[in-house]
């Protein structure tokens, strides 16, 4: 139980590092330009528990299923993954926000194919490395 806790939470730990690079450095303006006038304070219990869920649904729905899989197998499974989830979101947006950027979805979609696909591959390496 012990190797499964500190899987989840290193996996966790992994797709935050990340993600805050993108959100905090890389795409920080872009945001703010696109969709600032959407944008309110954060709700950082919300945003927990979509990391717990996600990191969780990586794990499950692509990690697990592919411990055998080559590097690259995990990383496009992840990837596919990262990006229906993002797509989900940002199409779902653009349908029913007044005002969503357009611009925002593909560059959204696609970095949700690789943070999902690099937390995949991370995740996969630290199992291999616990167990």
């Amino acid at each position: 139980m012990l190797k499964l806790i500190s899987w989840f939470l290193l996996s966790f730990a992994s797709f935050l590092a990340i993600d805050m690079v993108w959100l905090g450095f890389i795409a920080k303006d872009l945001y703010s330009k696109e969709i600032g006038h959407l944008l309110g304070p954060v709700n950082w219990l919300a945003a927990l528990i979509f990391y717990l869920v996600y990191v969780a649904g990586v794990m499950f729905f692509v990690v697990n299923p592919n411990l055998t899989a080559t590097n690259t197998k995990v990383f496009v499974m992840g990837g596919l993954l990262g990006a229906l989830c993002y797509a989900t979101y940002d199409l779902t947006n653009l349908a029913t926000l007044k005002d969503f950027s357009a611009t925002i979805v593909p560059i959204d979609i696609a970095w949700g194919f690789l943070l999902t696909g690099l937390v995949a591959l991370a995740s996969s390496k630290i199992h291999s490395l616990l167990y």
